[in-house]
């Protein structure tokens, strides 16, 4: 297989990521997943969560695919996107537990457009710390922060002071 089409199937891979983890952040974490999740909306005591079960859980499919890839000879395609699991795993987990939730410390800080909304979405996200009425179930992508801000004032999920705070 060409290195550029390897180059499309991980680019497509880590893209589709995005909506996999959007729809099971949305209805599996916040639906009867949330026994789990419910642990990563509250103050995080020590270094782990029960949340952190998803991301072994999630890890399972790519380290699979790698194997069956690599060690079961079933190809390249198999390998590629089994690595597209991965390299989302590792954009999520700097994004989301490393800068968002400073679970290592660091000085990053957001100035791009970009790299300012997600983070501020994130926030919002965890500015509800029920299993519905919250906003932003995307990790690299979101809404504009004033289109959250007011759907969440129509959810009447929070006060409106909490939204209005960056």
């Amino acid at each position: 297989m060409s290195w550029f089409a390897i180059l499309c199937i991980f680019v497509i891979t880590v893209v589709g990521m995005e909506g996999f983890a959007y729809a099971m952040h949305r209805w599996v974490m916040h639906g009867p997943g949330w026994f789990l999740h419910a642990s990563h909306h509250r103050p995080r005591r020590g270094m782990m969560e029960w949340n952190d079960l998803y991301a072994a859980i999630f890890a399972l499919p790519s380290i699979l695919l790698i194997w069956l890839g690599v060690q079961e000879e079933w190809g390249s395609v198999y390998t590629t996107v089994g690595v597209g699991i991965a390299a989302y795993g590792a954009i999520y987990f700097g994004f989301h537990d490393w800068i968002v939730h400073r679970r290592l410390p660091h000085r990053i800080v957001p100035h791009s457009r970009y790299f300012k909304r997600i983070v501020q979405a994130h926030r919002l996200h965890h500015a509800v710390s029920t299993k519905q009425g919250t906003v932003s179930f995307g990790f690299l992508w979101a809404p504009k922060v004033a289109d959250l801000r007011d759907q969440l004032r129509r959810l009447g999920s929070v006060r409106s002071s909490e939204v209005d705070q960056d």
